[in-house]
């Protein structure tokens, strides 16, 4: 049983196998597969019992209380005890108190977003990259033969649809992943096309843009000049363990400091770089966190932001030791940081992207890694990021993050942060305030009714997501995507 029943009804939280494209999809373990499998049995009783349709009660917020109470429950038959999602059982019948339990006013900053260009030169560039894509199971992806429409769920009209329309997400910052100069997914060009189409709405800034560099590779350094000239850069986004040879580079050799220096020259600070979620054992080393303590410790005026927080997927995050610490993982950050006596809320940042999404299966491991990395990187410096569209919709991460809470057993036991309303509302967007620099005032500003929230209350009067997700979910699919470009 995975998160549909035989007709396709999908559930409207998905723990499910889906990847990123950056690792392989692990299978589900029998705990999730029966959560799945309660779920949609729950989700029937209710609409009956409601008198609505499956469809709509699934869309309703009494259709992810169900999953939740469900996911729960077979949580705790699996004697899982780390956390659990706070959503009473009346929930699933009762409309109010779903809407207590998941709903919520918080500023919500996605710093992690994505999509491609389903019409870009990319796809001349990388012949074999369309194939890539077409393995996915998506009937949205596979019923097309034009590659433009056989893509055009990862791109920019599903994009602000899933990420705008379909979640509570108020602002996102638009990634890049990494790439040789000539077969970029989305160009510069293409993604600050997306961001003056989501500024048209209402000239309200809801996108901001990364600017890729590889310093490893061939005129990226050099190029910095012209991003930082030409478009509005909030931060730079790098990939330690990619190069165009196969060889990554550490933020704290020569490779890496140029990068750094160049950032300062131009005054974009922020840099975001992509730790944990390795690519394999090929240039395994430069996907940890180890150097940054002290890259972080040499340049106090830069804010590095780890996107996956170091999270690798083979690693189990347990409580940290310090001296003790795993060779991988989110221990790694940890022991960096203190040996090189970087102080929680300084300029070390971890993102949630993927982690968090991968960890909604998981709540012992969830609450070891958000207790780490509040702990370590503190609590005005854990980013919100969901690594969309590549999932689909955020909307089931916000909804699963806002109900979640670490267990009163984990807490007195490894020191942990309860997580509060007022911490969770920090995590999902205040804290980013702080390295990209947007006032409180710009804050109400944006998560104001403007007219792309006037046309979101339009659309939620008859709403209609998918509760899709697009990545890979089988290792085959994985591996034909990798092996054709992906």
């Amino acid at each position: 049983m995975t998160d549909r029943d035989p007709d396709g009804l999908r559930l409207p939280i998905r723990i499910d196998t889906t990847s990123n494209g950056e690792f392989a999809p692990v299978p589900l373990e029998k705990h999730n597969l029966a959560a799945n499998a309660e779920a949609l049995r729950k989700s029937d009783a209710n609409a009956r019992r409601l008198g609505v349709r499956r469809r709509d009660f699934m869309i309703s917020a009494c259709g992810a209380a169900t999953t939740l109470i469900a996911i729960n429950e077979a949580n705790a038959a699996a004697g899982k005890k780390g956390g659990s999602f706070a959503v009473p059982k009346e929930a699933g019948l009762d409309v109010d108190a779903a809407l207590a339990a998941l709903d919520g006013d918080e500023f919500i900053f996605d710093v992690q977003g994505h999509y491609v260009n389903p019409e870009g030169a990319w796809l001349k560039a990388a012949e074999a990259g369309r194939a890539g894509f077409r393995s996915f199971p998506n009937a949205c992806i596979a019923a097309e033969a034009d590659d433009a429409k056989a893509l055009k769920c990862l791109g920019p009209d599903e994009f602000i649809k899933d990420v705008f329309l379909d979640s509570d997400t108020d602002m996102m910052v638009l990634s890049f992943v990494p790439s040789t100069r000539a077969s970029e997914p989305l160009t510069i060009e293409e993604a600050d096309a997306t961001r003056r189409i989501v500024d048209a709405m209402d000239g309200d800034q809801r996108l901001m843009l990364h600017g890729r560099v590889n310093p490893n590779q061939e005129g990226d350094i050099e190029d910095m000049d012209r991003l930082a000239a030409e478009f509005p850069i909030a931060a730079w986004k790098t990939y330690t363990q990619w190069g165009p040879d196969g060889k990554g580079f550490f933020m704290t050799d020569d490779v890496g400091e140029r990068m750094i220096e160049k950032a300062k020259a131009l005054g974009i600070r922020n840099i975001a770089i992509h730790k944990g979620l390795s690519f394999g054992p090929q240039s395994f080393e430069h996907s940890t966190c180890a150097d940054i303590g002290e890259a972080a410790s040499r340049h106090p005026d830069i804010n590095f932001i780890l996107y996956h927080s170091g999270f690798d997927i083979p690693t189990t995050e347990e409580a940290f030791t310090p001296g003790q610490g795993k060779k991988s993982g989110v221990d790694v950050l940890c022991q960096s940081l203190l040996d090189a006596g970087v102080k929680p809320n300084a300029n070390v940042y971890a993102e949630l992207g993927s982690t968090w999404r991968f960890l909604m299966r998981d709540p012992d491991q969830a609450a070891h890694t958000l207790g780490k990395l509040l702990a370590y990187c503190g609590e005005d410096n854990v980013l919100w990021g969901t690594d969309s569209i590549w999932y689909g919709s955020p909307q089931d991460q916000i909804q699963a993050f806002r109900a979640f809470s670490i267990s009163p057993e984990y807490r007195e036991r490894f020191g942990y942060a309860e997580l509060t309303g007022a911490l969770k509302a920090k995590i999902f967007g205040l804290n980013a305030t702080k390295p990209y620099g947007i006032s409180l005032e710009e804050v109400r500003k944006r998560a104001s009714i403007d007219a792309l929230q006037h046309r979101r209350h339009a659309y939620l009067e008859r709403p209609n997501p998918s509760f899709a997700t697009y990545g890979p979910k089988t290792r085959r699919e994985f591996l034909n995507f990798r092996a054709n470009g992906g």
